[in-house]
Order: structure tokens, then C-alpha cells, then sequence
């Protein structure tokens, strides 16, 4: 069977909002089932309505879409509005203006549905065709009471998905390498489609950052990070750091999805909540009432899910073809001293600005020199720099300063 991708329009029912009122309703898209026997990454049935929905916002709905939906029951997609004027990443006021007025009329519709149907008071049309819409749905009357306190908004990411899928060519065999290494399972390599669609320069407002998005005090706990260097924005060392999270986390907690949840919940918190439901990530998803457990977290593992279904499958999701960037080709030293760049840059006869370009967790005062680089820092070299040396019969003068790693051995 093809998916079908492209061409699924705006409105997924007849609701209803005065504005969406012209619109005509088409079927939703295509549904991929994942499989629900896997024992590692376990897909049950109760969360595939969350798993279609992130498919749908990775690999369907482009950034010119918003989707309002249910947070709770993610197969009630009320609408897919089509953004008005040109689109970028953020939202023009026009575009913030139009979403707004479509967001509260529907939610103030809900909000007569809900009260009227409290009361058993006759509803009007409109509101007789969205309570049989919501009724209709998998989750059934229940999903009524309260529906328009869990209304949100969701912007589709459709061409940012696939950036993170061209990109993730560059470092998809380092990253499985770094879990193959630790012992874990090589799919974890898909995570930072989640995290940050492979931007190395995301940063989050709580703090976040690289590819992998570590909080600055985890962010400690496994690799440089002071003055002259913030190594989670070295996306090899920042891999190894997640592979020592998570296989911490699975030690403790004995669950795959539950250690992948605790990547953005905590492992207090999915211990917590272990204790509550025991590895059942369907029951915690649904039911678990933590603290700060919020749609962030009741989201992440099958936003990993569909991820991981989306980055095995391309061709099935992305029909017009993925251009991968080529896998990581450099060379990799480890410091055995404190050195500053611009002498780092001449013991190995490499220009100090392509030095800098190549290793991005460096911050200015290590560009200048003026913070040395810290003892036991990795360091990415141009591809072909210690066999250049070799040759020359420089390596012994260079092994003065670091040592060569491969790729994964970082540790």
C-alpha cells in the first residue's frame, strides 16, 4: 500500500466554526499502524491515536498547517487550518490573528456543547454536528465533558522532519556506533528526531541545548561544560552522554519506553509514576497525575514511535525522496593537557577558523585563546590530518598534545 502524503486539506470535519464554514471536509490521512509486538519499543493499541497524530505533524502536515485537536484524545483533529499570507518560521501577526479567532470560536462552541449537554438542553445545529463528531470519535462521550479546557494547537513540521532526516545521514552510523558500543539498543539513535529534528543549534527557553538537548546540570554530570567548552554541542559527545543517561535510566527502571520518557520527565519522576502503574506506559500515559507530567511527557515515547516508524520508512513517508548528507569523515584527538586553540591549530598545521568551524562546542573565549581547551576535551580534526602528519613524520610531535579516538570511543 503507498501513503498518500500530499493533498490532505484543511478541514478533517464538517465543524462548524463559522469561519471554517465554506470548507469541505475530507477523509484524514492515512493511517500506519505500528506494530504492537515489539518487545523492546512496545506500540500498544491505546497509544496509536498519539503515534498517528505525530505522524501526521512530522511526515503530513506541513508548516503552513495547524492542526487543533484534543490534548488528551489525539484522534479528535478538529481541524487543519491552511496559514494565510507567506510562511516562515514563526507566525506573522495576520497568522496569529487568524489562528487565534479560529481557536476561541471553536472553543467557545465547545464550551456550549459541553454546558448544554450537561443540562440535557436541545443543542443547535452546529453544536449537534460537533457533539456527533466527538461522540463518533475512539474515545466516545467521555472525550465531551471538558474538551474545550484540553483544545490546542499543533503546527505541522512536515519540512522540518525531513531537514532532520537529511541531516541525521551525517551522523546516523556515529550515533548507532555510540549505542552499540554502550550496549543499548541502536535505535535510540532516532531520539534527536524529537528532540531538536537534528539542529545542532536548537536551544529550548528552559535552558536546553544541542542536539540532544541537555539541561545544563545533567548537561554536568557527563561532559565539559564551562567557560571555553560546552560539549552539548558536540553532537558525538552529547550522544554518548544520552547513552549513559539512558542506559542509567533503564537500569533503574527496567523499561525501555519508560527510560526514553524519563529523557524529558526525569527518572524520579517515571519512578514515581512506576510506582503508580508499574511499566505500563499505556496506564502512565493516560492515567499517571504527576507533577509537571504534562502533554511534554505524556507525548514523548510515542512521539519517539512515530519518529522511529517515519526515519526506517522514508520512502513511505516522504514519496519525493530524502537527500542524506554523507556520514561524518573526520579525524578525532583526545587532549592529554590544557591547550589553547591558536596552538592547537599550529601543532597540527590546520587553519585555527576551519578548527573552530569543525568543533562547535568551542565558545569565543576558547576561539582567542584566551580560555585554554580543558585536558581529556575531545577535539574533530580535518579528515586525513594524522596521515598527513604520518607522512611528514610529524606524529610523534603532535601525539604531545592528544591522542587519537575513533568516532565512538569517547569515553
Amino acid at each position: 500500500m503507498r501513503l498518500r502524503l500530499r493533498g490532505f486539506s484543511i478541514v478533517l470535519t464538517t465543524l462548524i466554526l463559522a469561519a471554517c464554514a465554506n470548507q469541505q471536509p475530507t477523509p484524514p490521512p492515512t493511517r500506519i499502524p505500528i506494530a504492537t509486538n515489539d518487545a523492546t519499543f512496545p506500540a500498544p493499541p491505546a497509544l496509536q491515536p498519539q503515534i498517528t497524530f505525530w505522524q501526521n505533524v512530522y511526515a503530513v502536515w506541513g508548516r503552513n498547517q495547524v492542526a487543533l485537536h484534543d490534548d488528551r484524545h489525539m484522534d479528535l483533529i478538529y481541524a487543519v487550518l491552511t496559514l494565510p499570507g507567506s510562511v516562515d518560521e514563526g507566525y506573522s501577526a495576520e497568522q496569529k490573528a487568524f489562528l487565534q479567532d479560529h481557536y476561541q470560536n471553536l472553543k467557545d462552541l465547545l464550551r456550549q456543547v459541553e454546558s448544554k449537554t450537561a443540562v440535557n438542553a436541545p443543542l443547535a445545529p452546529a453544536e449537534q454536528r460537533l457533539a456527533d463528531f466527538i461522540n463518533a470519535s475512539r474515545s466516545g462521550p467521555v472525550a465531551l465533558m471538558g474538551a474545550s479546557e484540553r483544545l490546542r494547537s499543533q503546527r505541522g513540521l512536515r519540512e522540518r522532519f525531513k531537514r532532520g532526516l537529511e541531516i541525521s545521514g551525517r551522523y546516523d552510523a556515529a550515533f548507532r556506533e555510540v549505542f552499540r558500543e554502550a550496549g543499548l539498543p541502536e535505535d535510540l539513535a532516532y531520539l534527536p528526531h524529537v528532540e531538536s529534528s537534528f539542529q545542532n543549534h536548537a536551544s529550548s527557553s528552559v535552558g536546553a541545548a544541542g542536539m540532544w538537548q541537555f539541561m545544563p546540570s545533567t548537561a554536568r554530570q557527563f561532559m565539559h561544560l564551562n567557560t571555553a567548552v560546552d560539549e552539548r554541542r558536540d553532537p558525538v559527545i552529547s550522544a554518548q552522554g544520552a547513552s549513559r543517561y539512558l542506559g542509567n535510566a533503564h537500569d533503574r527502571l527496567e523499561s525501555w519506553p519508560l527510560a526514553i520518557t524519563s529523557y524529558n520527565h526525569g527518572v524520579g519522576g517515571m519512578t514515581r509514576a512506576k510506582s503508580e502503574f508499574g511499566d505500563n506506559i499505556d496506564a502512565i500515559v493516560q492515567s499517571y497525575g504527576g507533577k509537571s507530567f504534562g502533554f511534554a511527557s505524556r507525548n514523548f515515547y510515542t512521539e519517539f514511535l512515530a519518529a522511529r516508524e517515519i526515519a526506517r520508512n522514508p520512502q513511505r513517508f516522504f514519496p519525493e525522496g530524502v537527500a542524506y548528507e554523507p556520514p561524518l569523515n573526520l579525524d578525532r584527538v583526545r587532549l592529554r593537557q590544557a591547550v589553547d586553540a591558536p596552538t592547537l591549530a599550529s601543532y597540527y598545521e590546520v587553519n585555527l577558523g576551519e578548527l573552530i568551524a569543525l568543533n562547535k562546542a568551542w565558545k569565543a573565549p576558547a576561539h582567542s585563546g584566551e580560555k585554554p581547551l580543558p585536558a581529556g576535551s575531545m577535539v574533530w580534526l580535518p579528515a586525513g590530518t594524522m596521515i598527513r602528519l604520518a607522512q611528514r613524520g610529524a606524529t610523534s610531535r603532535a601525539l604531545v598534545l592528544a591522542e587519537p579516538v575513533s568516532t565512538a570511543r569517547l569515553r
